[in-house]
C-alpha cells in the first residue's frame, strides 16, 4: 500500500512539473497574442473615429511645390549617366 501512494505522488508530482514547463512556455505567447488584438481594435477604433470627423474633408495637395530628396536627385544623376555612358 505504501508503495501504491509513493507511486501516485510522483505521477502528479511529474504531471505537475510538465503542466507548469507548458504554461512558461505558453504563457509569453498568449500574453503577445492579446496585447496584438488590443493594439489591433484601438487602430480599428482610431480609424474609425477619423473618418466620422473628416468625411467631407478630401485630400488636397499643398500648393507649395515640392524639392525632391537627395536619394531621388543622386538616382537620376545614375540614370543620365547610364544613359550616357552606353
Amino acid at each position: 500500500m505504501v508503495s501504491m501512494d509513493t507511486t501516485r505522488m510522483e505521477a502528479l508530482t511529474g504531471m505537475l512539473t510538465v503542466l507548469g514547463m507548458f504554461v512558461l512556455l505558453v504563457l509569453p505567447s498568449a500574453i503577445g497574442i492579446v496585447r496584438d488584438r488590443r493594439i489591433d481594435r484601438q487602430l480599428r477604433e482610431a480609424e474609425q473615429e477619423n473618418r466620422r470627423t473628416e468625411p467631407a474633408q478630401a485630400q488636397k495637395s499643398s500648393s507649395k511645390p515640392t524639392e525632391p530628396s537627395t536619394a531621388t536627385w543622386y538616382a537620376e544623376g545614375r540614370r543620365s549617366k547610364k544613359l550616357v555612358s552606353s
